[in-house]
């Protein structure tokens, strides 16, 4: 029964990129991954392994969770968030407020990340419309072929 909390946040990661878009849903798999990963890396490797886990969570559950283009930005707010988040949580509340700090570091970092992915999008659709053409008029580019286009 000890692992029943770790198996239900593992389907909620997983089910997380079911809808993968949003703020939201960068947010809640920030959160599920932090606090996933908070569990599992404390229970590994003591206060360490879970400031460790926490990241390596979050970076997870928030990248599943964002929109295709901003995943990295995403998964680096999740996993700084929950680090963060982990660190200074277990030095207020002891282990479960490192807890729920990796949640709410995650969250916000996620959400942060997958914000910003957006507005560093917008510029893309002007970039493809400029081209420069370059035309050869008169034959020039025949080289010494030029003057005899009509010979056979």
């Amino acid at each position: 029964m000890k692992y029943a909390p770790i198996l239900l946040l593992s389907f909620g990661l997983i089910s997380g990129a079911a809808f993968a878009g949003g703020n939201t849903e960068a947010a809640v798999g920030g959160a599920l991954g932090g606090t996933l990963g908070s569990v599992v890396g404390g229970a590994l490797g003591g206060s360490t392994g879970a400031v460790i886990g926490s990241g390596v969570g979050g970076a997870a559950g928030a990248g599943i969770g964002a929109d295709r283009r901003s995943r990295t930005e995403a998964a680096i707010g999740g996993a700084l968030g929950a680090a963060g988040g982990n660190a200074i949580g277990n030095s207020v509340g002891g282990r479960t407020g490192g807890v729920i700090g990796a949640a709410l570091g995650g969250a916000g970092g996620g959400a942060l990340g997958n914000a910003y992915g957006d507005d560093d999008d917008d510029d893309r659709g002007r970039r493809r419309v400029e081209h420069h053409h370059h035309y050869h008029g008169k034959g020039h580019y025949r080289g010494p072929y030029k003057y005899s286009k009509h010979r056979r």
